[in-house]
C-alpha cells in the first residue's frame, strides 16, 4: 500500500511538473487596459523602459518609468499612478 502511494505521488508530480515549468508572467486584465507608470513594485513591472530590458527587471519600487497594465480608467484612481512616464 505504501509503495503504491509513493508511486502515485511521484507520477502525479511528474505530470504536473511541465505545467509548473511553463508559468507565465501575470496575465493582462480582460477588457481595455492602460499602462500605469509609477506604481510598480521592484521586479514586478510589466515590460521595458529606458533603464531596463523587460518584465520583472525594475530595481526600485514606484519607479516613474516602470509600468504595469491595469484595467482601463483605473490608473488615475491610484495614488502615484500616471498614464505617462
Amino acid at each position: 500500500m505504501r509503495n503504491s502511494m509513493i508511486v502515485a505521488s511521484a507520477l502525479a508530480a511528474a505530470i504536473a511538473l511541465p505545467a509548473l515549468a511553463k508559468a507565465a508572467p501575470a496575465p493582462v486584465p480582460p477588457g481595455p487596459t492602460e499602462k500605469c507608470y509609477g506604481i510598480a513594485k521592484a521586479a514586478k513591472n510589466d515590460c521595458q523602459t529606458a533603464t531596463h530590458s523587460c518584465a520583472g527587471t525594475a530595481t526600485e519600487d514606484n519607479d516613474a518609468e516602470s509600468w504595469i497594465y491595469v484595467p482601463g480608467g483605473t490608473c488615475a484612481k491610484i495614488v502615484g499612478g500616471s498614464l505617462k512616464s
